[in-house]
């Protein structure tokens, strides 16, 4: 390798790290550069989805071309939600930056991760906006870019937990596997998830609201709004799905209990 050929790969270099440092991530671009990482990540994902089913799944193949598309885009889903309810688990129990003493939960935040995370978020809602309510990717962008109710944000995105499990019921349900135990297990998994992180959670940040309503009201008036518009709408939409979950559940341990005693009987 000549001389100038090194010194033209260190100029690369240099230049790489200068745009890194620079640009992806310093603190203005962060929003943008996380979104397009968000809509990379979900490009990435969805290959992926397809390559490993075709290799692994012995129903794929036989799939239509919507129920393949149907399939790739819950890996999609599936993937984000365990990447944002593990960051917003992290935030909301683990973290020190929305602690009460620091009063930093509702003003507007430096932190690269919490902001890159909103942004990989939103990347993804931008992706899959079909498939997800207006309003919910608005709580994510606001939050974001202005700094506020962060807090809040991640308390909603911890119900991404129940993603997965919903996923894996359809998986199931379309692999013809829906008398199977684990169809069942994950009908359970589901209930307690969804108890957890799509009622009880909501109650507990709207009484995080009640207790820290003198900084809500410093918020904007949009942010104001959104606090307590789009929780309680979906709040209001968790309530009535769980209540389905809970007949769905009831009626699937019935049909499994009569079975059983007709087996019984039977011997």
């Amino acid at each position: 390798m000549t001389k100038q050929t090194t010194m033209t790969l260190k100029s690369y270099k240099t230049q790489a790290h200068m745009l890194v440092k620079n640009y992806l991530l310093a603190d203005p671009f962060i929003p943008y550069t996380s979104i397009l990482c968000g809509i990379l990540a979900c490009k990435v994902v969805y290959d992926l989805t397809d390559l490993i089913s075709s290799f692994y799944i012995k129903t794929y193949p036989t799939l239509t071309k919507i129920q393949k598309v149907d399939w790739n885009n819950r890996g999609i889903s599936t993937t984000h939600a365990i990447f944002i309810s593990s960051l917003s688990l992290y935030f909301v129990f683990c973290s020190d930056l929305f602690s009460d003493h620091s009063f930093r939960a509702l003003l507007p935040s430096e932190a690269q991760l919490s902001t890159f995370g909103l942004g990989v978020s939103l990347g993804y809602f931008f992706s899959d906006l079909a498939m997800t309510l207006w309003q919910y990717p608005a709580l994510v962008a606001y939050s974001m870019f202005t700094g506020e109710a962060q807090l809040y944000t991640y308390m909603v995105l911890i119900s991404e937990v129940t993603t997965p499990e919903i996923h894996l019921r359809w998986y199931l349900d379309t692999a013809g596997m829906k008398q199977s135990t684990a169809y069942l297990i994950n009908g359970i998994v589901i209930f307690i998830g969804w108890l957890i992180a799509r009622v009880l959670l909501f109650g507990y940040m709207f009484y995080h609201v009640y207790l820290h309503y003198d900084q809500v009201m410093k918020m904007h008036t949009f942010g104001f709004v959104l606090v307590f518009g789009v929780p309680s709408a979906l709040g209001i939409l968790n309530m009535m799905w769980f209540g389905k979950i809970i007949k769905g559940l009831v009626k699937t341990l019935a049909k499994r209990q009569s079975r059983t005693k007709e087996v019984d009987g039977g011997n």
